[in-house]
């Protein structure tokens, strides 16, 4: 009895003994198949990675290591280029600080010369002025051919700027389309109405129309009653001419208006602060801006903001920009003789 009970108790450690090995085995197959299995997604993913970096070398360029013979003289032609040009800059700016000064000079190309302007004088005049006008065109603003010579010779471009009437075609539109047919001295804005209150915003699509019809050094805004020596606008604007942002004008500041009965009354006089005093600007009689300050105006005007009047709302866009300020003594009132309805400038 106790042979067979031990035998019995023995029994299922043999069985045991009989199923450890295949267990064994079957863990080896599994792990062996799990190694390939890891391996061969490796494998893959290392293909994958091979294949898409391949991919962005040949879309981004960064692939191709070689250069023709071709481009490598292009390269360097380029880098000679580059060097000459630092060269030439940095002799311009020693030239200039000696006080050299460029002269008005023609631009060549292969086909034909042309002179870029010096100035364009934008006149700003009215139904109803023609008398002014003709002062103008009898005193220093030339006529016919000599206006032609005026621009060709010393790049000067002038041109009375006015709007159209609020009853379109009516007798002031074709007085001043009738008069310009005979001068050929007019800027017609279309698609501005003609009124005093709309003088400031005459003026910013005066200074926008003028950067986008010629591409001059400087722009220059003047009333119907002043008077100019051109040979000395010529020479006071190429003492200028190494400033790309400049506004030229007798600078002024004063009160700002909050009387609706005021003469210079600004509707919008709360916006100047409690002092109430005009920013510095230019006096509206004259002032000049270069051509960076008018492409600026050209590109901004939808957004630039305008006030009661003409200077002031020039003097307002100037605020944010990096603009250099003249203040012109010639084109202040200290300097205009006295006891003359129109005025004199230089």
């Amino acid at each position: 009895m106790q042979i067979r009970d031990g035998l019995r108790r023995q029994a299922p450690s043999a069985t045991g003994a009989m199923r450890s090995p295949m267990s064994a085995m079957m863990l080896a197959m599994f792990a062996t198949m799990a190694s390939f299995y890891v391996a061969g997604r490796l494998w893959q993913d290392a293909q994958n990675r091979v294949y898409l970096i391949k991919e962005l070398d040949r879309r981004t360029g960064q692939g191709r290591s070689a250069i023709s013979v071709d481009d490598t003289l292009k390269v360097v032609s380029c880098r000679q280029q580059g060097k000459r040009l630092a060269s030439l800059e940095m002799e311009l700016a020693a030239a200039k600080h000696e006080g050299f000064v460029g002269k008005y000079t023609s631009e060549t190309n292969a086909t034909h010369s042309r002179k870029k302007p010096l100035v364009v004088i934008g006149i700003m005049t009215s139904f109803g002025r023609k008398n002014y006008r003709e002062a103008v065109r009898k005193s220093w603003l030339p006529t016919g051919s000599l206006l032609k010579k005026l621009e060709d010779e010393k790049g000067i471009v002038v041109r009375f700027i006015v709007g159209r009437s609020a009853n379109r075609g009516d007798r002031f539109d074709r007085e001043i389309d009738d008069e310009n047919r005979s001068t050929n001295d007019f800027v017609i804005l279309d698609d501005h109405i003609e009124s005093d209150e709309e003088l400031p915003k005459k003026t910013k699509r005066y200074f926008a129309n003028a950067a986008e019809t010629f591409d001059a050094e400087f722009y220059a805004k003047v009333n119907d009653d002043i008077y100019i020596n051109v040979d000395t606008l010529s020479a006071m604007l190429e003492t200028h001419w190494d400033k790309p942002r400049v506004y030229i004008g007798c600078m002024k500041s004063g009160e700002v208006f909050s009387e609706a009965t005021h003469k210079w009354y600004e509707p919008d006089w709360w916006k100047f602060g409690d002092g109430k005093s005009y920013f510095r600007h230019a006096s509206g009689e004259m002032f000049v801006v270069s051509r960076a300050v008018a492409q600026f105006i050209s590109i901004n005007r939808s957004v630039l903001r305008t006030y009661a009047h003409d200077d002031v709302s020039v003097g307002s866009w100037m605020i944010g920009l990096a603009v250099k300020h003249v203040n012109e003594a010639k084109l202040c009132c200290s300097s205009w003789p006295s006891g003359f309805t129109a005025i004199y400038y230089l």
